[in-house]
């Protein structure tokens, strides 16, 4: 007899073991944050013809620098706590020789030069 419920227990367990949906009372939810810190002072300190040190010095060094593409700078930001996301910012800074030419706010207008 106790061999033909196993699987039927194992089943269940593994269902609500993967499953966020249940939520347990009194249970802690961890705040998580990931990504670069983005504020508004931040992005509004940026001019167009800065050069990328004093981008960085203002905003830090980008969470994604492509590669193929050194003049475009990515910076993202997010925010959880739990299973639901609370915050999430992007900016995107585009550079011409070095210099700053135009910074992309998913919050906003963009700036250009």
């Amino acid at each position: 007899m106790p061999h033909k419920c196993l699987p039927v227990l194992f089943a269940a367990v593994l269902a609500l073991a993967g499953c966020s949906y249940f939520q347990f009372p009194g249970v802690h939810r961890v705040e998580v944050q990931q990504g670069n810190i983005i504020t508004d002072e931040m992005v509004a300190q940026l001019r167009p013809g800065m050069t990328k040190s004093q981008v960085r010095y203002i905003m830090g060094t980008p969470l994604i620098a492509d590669t193929f593409n050194q003049d475009r700078w990515d910076y993202h930001y997010s925010r959880q706590k739990g299973s639901k996301e609370e915050e999430h910012k992007s900016v995107t800074i585009f550079f011409i020789n070095g210099k700053l030419s135009r910074v992309d706010d998913d919050r906003g207008p963009a700036q250009e030069s």
